[in-house]
């Protein structure tokens, strides 16, 4: 049975600069790929259902862990099977070591690895852009997965420029708890007027930027002041995405190996390597029905 990555993303920053007449909210965010992955394989059926097994190796438990109504995996690849027709179903299984609920993009990596990986053993012949239109239905940060580069982010996180980001490792702090996105992007709190930035002033350093969803969060979840206020004794820490995980950047893995080593229960974390070119890219670039003549709107060095 062959594995394929589905990796994890870190929000270096996120702004929230506004809200469209479809309430969905205007963003700036860099995607910064990570090392760290869960892994899917796929076994395909005679018939047409699709089905999703997901065991938890972060938690160190075998039980299903997420519905099938609420599984990206499950509904990228019903999207996909409808708009390709006559499709054999498919039995998913997913080594899960992204914690749920902690702003890494677990869920919409797994779907993004599920649309490029049925489409190469569906045959279904689908151009990259044509995926990327498919994910961004499902939600805005597949795209960022599809491509498989990190990226610099605008609109409501599917307007992606590649980046060429310095080379870190992170130490990852996972809190005990899941945090909702819908519920921190309904939040009374959350204000939507942060000014507009460009992106060669976040490369060269000159200017502050934040997570707009951090201190709503640090009110409302207690273990997560916590958390970011002991990583901020070894590094500036930011929360990723709406929350739980909080991370820190350093530049060596023996540095963050070493915080990760003070962490105490009931936190957990791990270590991870910034990448610039996810493992599913270099897998996508091996199916020649995947074209790559699609580009992002730049590609910033």
């Amino acid at each position: 049975m062959y594995f394929y990555p589905a990796p994890a993303k870190l929000n270096l920053f996120l702004h929230i600069i506004g809200r469209r007449p479809d309430r969905y909210h205007e963003l700036q965010t860099v995607f910064q790929l990570t090392d760290y992955c869960d892994e899917l394989a796929f076994t395909l059926r005679r018939d047409s259902q699709i089905n999703c097994t997901c065991l938890s190796l972060f938690n160190s438990t075998t039980e299903a862990i997420i519905p099938d109504e609420a599984n990206l995996a499950i509904k990228a690849a019903r999207l996909l099977q409808a708009k390709t027709k006559n499709q054999p179903g498919v039995d998913i299984l997913i080594k899960k070591r992204i914690p749920i609920g902690g702003g890494l993009g677990g869920g919409s990596s797994n779907a993004a690895t599920t649309l490029v990986v049925l489409n190469h053993l569906w045959n279904t012949g689908l151009r990259l852009h044509e995926l990327l239109s498919l994910g961004a239905t499902l939600g805005a940060d597949i795209p960022v997965f599809i491509g498989g580069e990190s990226s610099w982010a605008e609109g409501i996180g599917e307007k992606l420029q590649t980046l060429q980001l310095p080379e870190k490792w992170f130490m990852v702090m996972v809190p005990r708890l899941s945090i909702s996105t819908k519920k921190i992007f309904s939040h009374p709190q959350l204000t939507y007027n942060t000014t507009r930035i460009k992106i060669q002033a976040f490369l060269n350093g000159s200017l502050t930027t934040r997570n707009d969803f951090e201190p709503i969060v640090r009110q409302d979840y207690p273990v997560i002041e916590e958390a970011l206020s002991f990583l901020n004794h070894y590094a500036p820490a930011r929360l990723s995405g709406t929350g739980a995980c909080v991370f820190a950047a350093f530049d060596t893995k023996t540095e963050a190996e070493v915080v990760l080593e003070k962490i105490k229960a009931p936190y957990q974390g791990f270590v991870c390597k910034g990448l610039t070119t996810s493992p599913l890219r270099k897998i996508r670039a091996l199916y020649s029905k995947l074209s790559d003549e699609f580009e992002f709107e730049g590609n910033m060095k």
